[in-house]
């Protein structure tokens, strides 16, 4: 038998989170679990699933967020700073431990960085819809940049939209393009392996070469001057071209010559930290997320989550998941 040498105290439990410390290295790390002080305002989360976010968690591994973007960039409930170490993340589904009665039990999102267990503002937990299962839950804050991007694009019903770039985003973007009455909707990418999920989605396909013109809106999501290039030379006179990609602290060239300025293109920037302002005096971060989640009762998107990784080996995957060109789509890490 044994005994605490401070019998009174009780040992601050613990959880396991992972850290990006290095340009390519990550790591799991101890950190004491801070009880909730305030039962009625914080819940402690027991995470079942997460979600790597390709593009921005790319350069955070990377140590890529430019030192301008430091206070923007950061999550939610991030610890550490830029450029390392650092917890980043907000792809987080888990079930309520402790908390207010009307959440015990229940399965919740929550912007949180990858870690087994942790507390949170109960107003920032959402609780997911049924039908909503929380493996899949996990592209909640992908599917909000996608509806957001909607918004701020004004694509309508039976309008000729262009999505460049078939990844997890763009796919979620022409998913919810399809769902308008009477749309065309195309992806554009390099990869003709992205055309079946294209076409379940509701989407047609074209690779660069064959992409439609005269397109009423373009999205660009590939994050590449190429793609980019194409999205613009898809939109038709005075079109709207939605730009999402983040390229960080990159330079980007863009085909601002030729006929742009004769077609009188609209470049238009769209980023998920702010409800779109077409949106904005009646809609708060807490209905846009609240939406998005509901749209994930579709059982088609399940197929977008490609690869499941364990916790205890993110840190080893974690590189070869992000590395640019890696295969698949949505990484979903089981706890």
């Amino acid at each position: 038998m044994s005994f605490d040498a401070e019998p009174s105290k009780a040992r601050e439990p613990l959880a396991t989170a992972l850290w990006c410390v290095a340009p390519g290295r990550a790591e799991l790390r101890a950190s004491p679990l801070r009880l909730p002080q305030d039962p009625a305002a914080q819940a402690t989360v027991r995470t079942l699933w997460s979600g790597v976010s390709r593009g921005t968690e790319r350069l955070v591994a990377a140590g890529k967020v430019p030192v301008g973007e430091h206070g923007r960039m950061r999550a939610p409930l991030q610890e550490g700073e830029f450029p390392f170490p650092v917890k980043y993340g907000y792809c987080a589904v888990g079930v309520v431990e402790d908390g207010p009665d009307d959440l015990l039990g229940r399965e919740v999102f929550a912007l949180h960085p990858h870690q087994d267990r942790f507390v949170a503002p109960v107003s920032m937990l959402a609780p997911l819809p049924d039908g909503v299962p929380a493996r899949r839950a996990i592209l909640a804050a992908n599917m909000e940049t996608a509806l957001n991007a909607l918004w701020d694009s004004g694509a309508g019903p039976a309008d000729r939209i262009v999505v460049v770039g078939g990844g997890l985003v763009g796919l979620l973007v022409a998913a919810l393009a399809a769902g308008l009455p009477r749309a065309e909707v195309t992806v554009v990418d390099v990869e003709p392996a992205r055309a079946e999920m294209a076409r379940r989605l509701g989407a047609s396909f074209a690779l660069p070469r064959d992409a439609p013109r005269d397109a009423d809106v373009a999205f660009h999501v590939s994050a590449s001057p190429a793609g980019l290039a194409t999205a613009l030379a898809c939109a038709g006179t005075e079109a709207c071209v939605v730009e999402m990609s983040w390229y960080g602290e990159g330079d980007v060239p863009a085909p601002l010559g030729g006929a742009f300025h004769s077609r009188r293109l609209k470049l238009v920037s769209s980023q998920v930290g702010a409800v779109s302002p077409s949106r904005r005096p009646r809609w708060t971060h807490a209905r846009r997320l609240a939406a998005a989640l509901d749209l994930l009762r579709d059982d088609r998107l399940d197929a977008l989550i490609t690869e499941e990784v364990a916790f205890a080996d993110l840190p080893a995957a974690l590189a070869r998941i992000l590395a640019p060109g890696a295969p698949g789509l949505a990484t979903a890490i089981r706890y």
